[in-house]
Parts: C-alpha cells; structure tokens; sequence
C-alpha cells in the first residue's frame, strides 16, 4: 500500500528538506531540479565493482537549463530519507512526459539517506529552470530484511 503524501513529506522534512506548498501531492511529494550533469566518460558495471563515469556541470543560461535531446543526470534538490518498513520510487511528473522527457531511477531501499539522481531523457529539446518540480516520491510500505548500507549512503549530504 502506497503512503499518502503527507506521510512522504514528513519523511522528507526528518531527512531536512524544505518543501512548499505546491510539492505537496495527495500521493507524494514532488522533487525538483538541484543540478543537471552530462557524462563525459565511460563508467564501469563489473562482478568485482562499479566506478560512475566522469561528469560535468551544466550551468544553467538566462535562468534555466537549455537541454538538447540527449541523457542527463538530475540531481534532486531535496535531501530524502526512506524510513524502515518503507521503499522509495521515483516518477516523472506528467509534464516531462507531454515534453518528449522522461525520468529513471532505481528503487530507494529502505535506510537510504540523501540527495538522489535520476537519467533524464530528453527527447526534444527542453528548457527547465533550477528547481522546477519534475519528478514526485511516493512510498509503498515494504517488508525488509536491513536496510541500506550500500556505496550511495549519503550522497550529496
């Protein structure tokens, strides 16, 4: 069963975000754009390792991010925390949709702490401004076995 969004935004208050009104969903709550990155070098996915390719910064132009069609990487603007007995998705807000734009992310174990990423899509071209709300975290309840102590525990924090 899904949590309700006022569930989420506690969660995401305790974790230090400061959410507004308008992020506030009836099943979530909605992410916005901390930064956007391009990958530039080769990343590793191995049986004994992984290494994330190198990256860089787009700084945003006139007050937002030109993105031509291509794949990015959004890092989110809100600090999260998935308490125990919860598991975290994440999932575009309708708009990237209707804007040949789409969002991925992995499952948000329970114990995850920090300031998430996604790949955006972008199929056509598409300016979005630093944050803008394009992505919105809902929480199912989960059973669970630990929680996460993985290679991403407090990222960005």
């Amino acid at each position: 069963m899904f949590e309700s969004g006022e569930s989420v935004a506690a969660a995401l208050e305790a974790a230090g975000a400061t959410l507004e009104p308008e992020q506030r969903q009836p099943n979530g709550v909605d992410l916005t754009v901390g930064a956007v990155f391009r990958q530039t070098e080769p990343g590793r996915i191995g049986r004994d390792g992984k290494r994330v390719g190198d990256r860089i910064e787009i700084e945003p132009d006139d007050g937002a991010y030109r993105l031509d069609a291509g794949t990015y990487v959004v890092r989110y603007g809100e600090p999260v925390r998935i308490p125990e007995g919860r598991v975290g998705f994440v999932l575009p807000r309708s708009t990237l949709l209707r804007n040949s734009c789409t969002l991925d992310t992995a499952v948000w174990d329970a114990g995850y702490e920090g300031i998430g990423e996604g790949r955006l899509d972008v199929g056509h071209a598409l300016d979005v401004e630093p944050g803008a709300r394009i992505a919105q975290l809902v929480l199912a309840r989960a059973d669970h076995d630990g929680t996460y102590d993985g290679d991403y525990q407090s990222e960005g924090l």
